[in-house]
């Protein structure tokens, strides 16, 4: 099981530096941004695998479950 930010949505949002940047904006004046979008995976098979039981409210949050 892991929980961290979604790497789609963060090179979608890079887009928007790059677009910054190539304006003319100074990369080192543009502010930080935390990702805002985090991602649920859990590997279900990894776990049977090593007996655990995951609960069932547990595999109705994830955004993607691993058969």
């Amino acid at each position: 099981m892991t929980y961290g930010p979604n790497l789609v949505d963060n090179f979608r949002r890079a887009a928007t530096y790059v677009d910054k940047i190539l304006k003319g904006a100074k990369a080192g004046e543009l502010p930080f941004e935390e990702p805002t979008r985090y991602h649920l995976v859990v590997n279900r098979k990894t776990a049977m695998a090593l007996g655990l039981t995951i609960p069932q409210a547990l595999l109705g949050q994830p955004a993607e479950v691993i058969q």
